[in-house]
């Protein structure tokens, strides 16, 4: 038996043995690294259909450019849409004050006031309304491109300045513009 193991045909047996073990470990290795591989793909490619990874990629692929048309097309559509908002605040108060004043040179607490209301392009009202003693008159005046149509009176003209002052809403409230006479 001992001359067996050492003729040719032993020594070619035991290598081919060797040979072999060694090739059904690495086929094992395989089979592992194989099975986490699909475990990898099956996690980006769901548990759907089997497929490869290119296929997937291409898909992938596919849908972002599906998404970028319909962000680009929703842009446009927002884009308009903001237009059509702006052009449409354009007349809405953008400029405001108010001036209080004494009409009469008398000590009644400031009870006349003029207020200005106008927007971006400077344009819109003036309002007046002058307090007496047993009367209150109220007159109104139109304002384009920051004058008045008619003449307007120093204190009306005082909350128009006071309004393009500001500069927008929540600016140019102003009281006591006139000082009452002493």
């Amino acid at each position: 038996m001992l001359a067996s193991i050492t003729d040719t045909q032993g020594i070619i047996a035991i290598a081919a043995a060797a040979v072999a073990c060694v090739a059904l470990l690495g086929a094992i290795a395989l089979g592992v690294s194989l099975r986490r591989l699909r475990r990898a793909q099956r996690l980006v490619l769901g548990d759907g259909q089997p497929g490869d990874v290119v296929a997937h990629s291409a898909a992938m692929q596919d849908a972002f450019e599906a998404l970028r048309e319909y962000v680009d097309e929703t842009t446009v559509r927002l884009d308009a849409r903001l237009a059509g908002v702006e052009a449409s605040l354009r007349g809405t108060i953008a400029h405001r004050a108010l001036v209080r004043y004494d009409a009469y040179n008398e000590l009644s607490g400031q009870q006349s006031m003029s207020i200005a209301l106008l927007d971006e392009e400077q344009s819109g009202i003036v309002l007046s309304c002058i307090h007496h003693r047993d009367q209150a008159r109220v007159y109104g005046k139109q304002v384009r491109a920051g004058r008045g149509e008619l003449e307007l009176s120093p204190e009306e003209a005082e909350a128009v300045r006071l309004a393009l002052a500001g500069g927008g809403l929540g600016d140019g409230l102003a009281t006591d513009a006139a000082e009452p006479p002493a």
